[in-house]
């Protein structure tokens, strides 16, 4: 039999049972025609991350989940992987090169993709090591990659599939334009923060009548790439200008007046300068008027000069501009400022020239790039993009058709406002990183031609040089196509595709529902027919005590390895999930995870107790029911009940729930109640009450282990192979459920109406200061005597009964008594003469109103129709239940204040 060192101390386990789960490869599953199979694919984090809160939480659940149902017989999957995370990979490469004084263009695109792979091998593993820090079971036999070569075969097969059926497309449309990461970033992408701003009243003048339009904007840079002024047609205020036209001022360029819609008479004075170049309702008044478009800004955030202008000229003149080609201003003074630099500028003439009547201060929400927080410029670029339409159709039928649900359900609507509002998205990057996008054009004609391999010449003009787009996919693309490219995808014969496709549950935020579940939804429709899981899981976000969201500027962060070193990664992921709901945030607060190590300690001091208490040789196992006492038929009536609660709160995503019912069981019932219960056996010299008592412990002990395992894995195995009779590992154990046979509901009952008259004594000895060592007889009255009468030796040493004496109704003197009130029983104590009369009133008044308040809580539930009606009928009959006994319980109370008078 293993024995147990003194002190749980989880780094002197932890690695070491992780390695020996790796080393038996029971995180590796096959597929398996006698088994039903489970598939969770992992959200792969960054390549770049480290460890943190978020990551720590999601593999958590995720872990929970598929150690339970690899305990529940399945072939349970769960393929782990990593995201190349275009951006923020890039970034961290030329930061790199730029310490050594490098640059991109000064290596290559060859030279720096060297660079970029042997970053990822360097320091890729770190978040793998990290996860396994956690104690993630995940298969690390099918760790993938988003650019290994099958995701990337992957990658290339859906855009050849889609351009060829006109679901991609390149054009030129107003873009995100991040200026520092110096790319296009997808709607998603951008998100909103409140920033101090203004509005800036500006005056144009009128050619045609020489008054002054008043209009206002956040953005006066802008202005030099103004091609019209709006008004409404329905405006009386402008009817009269209709036709005319304005002089741009600082350029004196005239430009049209125009009547749209998008002129609001509401607003301000009705007016609005259009940017058709650098605003997406304004390309799109644009358009409708064919105006033209005017790019003023540069890509890395400056203002265009003259360099710019001829380059743009130029491909004008050679006639290879396409569709919405801007034309490029060449910006005179202002050229080659920041954006900022230019606004100063430019409000400093516009007040010198009399055009700026007033600037009004003003919040609004500014977009900033998700990834460096830079102020996003809405910018006309040309992209590649995928038409949405089609592709959200099937993805939001699929949702209403209930084939894939949200749990919690209220996800839901952010998934259907997201799909059903979504623009065609923007999927080209202009970074190196990443999957370059599998199109070249033909020097020679223009020519486009996509392919999923460099094609030899030209289709149209034969021409033999052809150069391949320089920009790279949206990091999305790729992780879009995760739950099917990872399992053998385009191969539509490959086994683990046709055995683990569609996956199952999909843990993940509610972050990411726009950016990622949305997309997987629509790709696993288009490209396999099939949804790619049944249930999206959703998660809340930690935050920090105060309940504020962890970030660097606040320095609130909390590293879970720093958590992991201290309290072990069990504490940690016990303290992530007990007590958590499905979608909700959740808070860190440091003593949860000392509760949490606590939990550990005081199991792993329970089972040393045991295990201290086995001969050498004791064989396991339960012995027949003829030898169970009623304690014994209690706990394991309620180890029954546990299971199969917690396999109905697994079922329903409720880890919380199933924490804490796990939680509560091995604390209060085993280790409080039933250890101390079988301690009078074990010692008690009756060779067959101390072996019943102790293959009761052990077997309680052994399920209890297999029902906490998902949650505190390292600690759980560790206890697990101590216990004698223990297979090899506890993961491959099967997981404990209901058994009516050891359901026992009349002995559970007869038996907590001994434990809360055993209660009601230690609580009033407690009050009255009562020392252990004084015993004393009782009386007990009641209708049921035969449970306290079972329970005599119970009675003796948790009740300090020195003998106890059973009426159905008790009629003598309560001259001297101290009385205690159960809902089935009271207890007539002699023991005034340490105490007083008036004291003891008070303790029965507070008793009292504590019942009355139980009471008309039950009550008020009971009284309320909803309740009643839309509560399941199981629980309205438990709260029926608890009113009656605590009806019961008052009445007891009341007898006994009445009868001292």
């Amino acid at each position: 039999m293993k024995e147990l060192a003194k002190q749980y101390d989880p780094s002197q386990v932890e690695d070491r049972i992780y390695q020996f789960w790796l080393d038996g490869g029971y995180f590796h599953t096959k597929a398996d025609p006698d088994k039903k199979p489970y598939t969770i694919v992992m959200p792969p984090p960054n390549v770049t991350g480290q460890l943190h809160m978020g990551h720590a939480v999601d593999n958590t659940m995720q872990d929970i989940l598929i150690r339970t149902k690899r305990m529940q017989g399945y072939a349970a999957l769960w393929v782990p992987g990593t995201d190349h995370a275009s951006i923020a990979t890039e970034a961290k490469v030329v930061e790199a090169m730029r310490a050594e004084g490098l640059t991109k263009e000064m290596v290559g695109r060859d030279g720096f993709l060297e660079r970029a792979w042997a970053w990822k091998t360097k320091y890729g593993n770190r978040i793998v090591s990290q996860l396994k820090k956690l104690g993630s079971s995940c298969d690390w036999e099918r760790e993938r990659f988003t650019m290994d070569e099958g995701c990337s075969e992957a990658v290339k097969e859906v855009f050849v599939r889609l351009y060829d059926k006109g679901l991609i497309y390149r054009g030129n449309r107003m873009v995100n334009w991040c200026p520092h990461c110096n790319t296009s970033i997808s709607d998603a992408e951008v998100e909103y923060e409140e920033k101090d701003g203004s509005f800036w009243h500006l005056l144009y003048p009128v050619k045609e009548t020489g008054e002054m339009l008043e209009l206002a904007t956040t953005r006066p840079e802008t202005m030099l790439g103004d091609t019209a002024v709006a008004i409404n047609g329905e405006d009386p205020r402008y009817a009269h200008l209709h036709g005319c036209h304005v002089v741009l001022p600082l350029l004196n360029k005239e430009i049209p007046i125009v009547c749209d819609e998008h002129a609001d008479m509401t607003k301000g004075t009705g007016v609005v300068k259009i940017t058709p170049a650098h605003d997406p309702n304004d390309f799109e008044v644009g358009l409708r008027h064919d105006l033209p478009i005017v790019r003023v800004f540069t890509y890395d955030g400056h203002m265009t000069g003259a360099a710019d202008k001829a380059a743009a000229d130029a491909l004008f003149a050679a006639g290879k501009n396409t569709v919405n080609e801007p034309h490029v201003l060449d910006c005179g003074k202002y050229a080659g400022m920041t954006a900022l630099e230019a606004r100063k500028a430019i409000l400093a003439d516009l007040k010198e020239g009399g055009f700026l009547k007033e600037t009004e201060p003003l919040k609004h929400e500014v977009g900033t790039c998700y990834r460096c927080h830079s102020t996003i410029e809405p910018m006309i670029s040309k992209q590649w993009f995928v038409k949405m339409e089609p592709l959200a159709k099937p993805a939001i039928e699929s949702v209403e058709k209930g084939e894939i649900k949200f749990v919690p359900e209220r996800f839901t609507k952010n998934y259907m406002n997201w799909m059903k509002n979504t623009r065609d998205w923007c999927i080209s990057r202009q970074l190196w990183w990443g999957h370059q996008i599998p199109a070249w054009y033909c020097d020679n004609c223009g020519e486009t031609v996509v392919a999923k391999s460099a094609p030899c010449t030209c289709p149209k003009c034969g021409g033999a040089k052809l150069t391949q787009d320089p920009d790279t996919l949206d990091t999305w693309f790729s992780s879009a196509l995760w739950p099917f490219s990872t399992l053998g995808w385009p191969n539509e014969d490959s086994a683990d595709l046709k055995y683990f496709y569609p996956t199952n549950t999909l843990v993940t935020g509610y972050d990411i529902i726009g950016f990622w579940v949305s997309r997987m939804i629509f790709s696993g429709l288009a490209y396999t027919g099939k949804a790619p899981f049944n249930t999206v899981c959703i998660h809340g976000i930690v935050r920090d005590s105060q309940g504020r969201k962890m970030s660097k500027s606040l320095g609130n962060g909390i590293d879970p390895l720093e958590v992991i070193a201290q309290y072990g990664a069990d504490a940690l992921r016990f303290m992530l999930v007990d007590g958590s709901t499905p979608g909700n945030d959740m808070r860190y607060i440091e003593k949860k995870v000392e509760a949490a190590r606590n939990f550990a300690n005081k199991l792993w001091n329970a089972t040393r107790f045991v295990l201290m208490n086995l001969p050498e040789d004791f064989e396991p196992g339960l012995p027949c029911e003829e030898l169970l006492d009623m304690s014994d038929k209690w706990v394991l009536t309620k180890l029954n009940q546990v299971a199969g609660a917690m396999t109905d709160n697994l079922e329903h995503y409720e880890m919380g729930l199933a924490a804490a019912k796990i939680n509560s069981f091995i604390w209060d019932v085993y280790c409080d109640w039933f250890i101390e219960i079988a301690k009078p056996r074990l010692n008690s010299g009756d060779a067959q009450q101390a072996d019943t008592a102790r293959r009761v412990l052990v077997y309680v002990l052994d399920k209890a282990l297999k029902l906490l395992h998902p949650f505190m894995p390292f600690i759980t195995e560790e206890l697990y192979q101590a216990l004698p009779g223990s297979a090899e590992t506890i993961m491959t154990q099967a997981w404990p459920t209901f058994d009516a046979a050891h359901n026992w509901a009349a002995e559970e009952e007869a038996f907590e109406k001994v434990m809360d008259y055993i209660k009601a004594v230690r609580t009033m000895r407690t009050e009255m200061n009562v020392h252990p060592a004084k015993k004393t007889s009782m009386i007990i009255e009641t209708a049921d005597a035969a449970p306290f009468q079972n329970a005599q030796v119970y009675l003796a040493k948790f009740a300090f009964a020195t003998d106890v004496t059973f009426t159905e109704k008790y009629e003598g003197s309560t001259d001297g008594m101290v009385q205690v009130s159960t809902h089935a029983a009271r207890g007539f104590i002699p023991m005034m003469e340490l105490i007083d009369r008036e004291k003891e009133l008070a303790r029965l008044n507070k008793e009292k109103a504590k019942a009355e308040k139980e009471m008309a809580m039950f009550g008020n539930q009971l009284n309320n129709p909803k309740f009643v009606e839309r509560a399941p009928a199981a629980l309205v009959e438990e709260i029926r239940n608890k009113f009656a006994k605590s009806q019961d319980k008052l009445a007891n109370i009341e007898q006994s204040i009445k009868a001292l008078g």
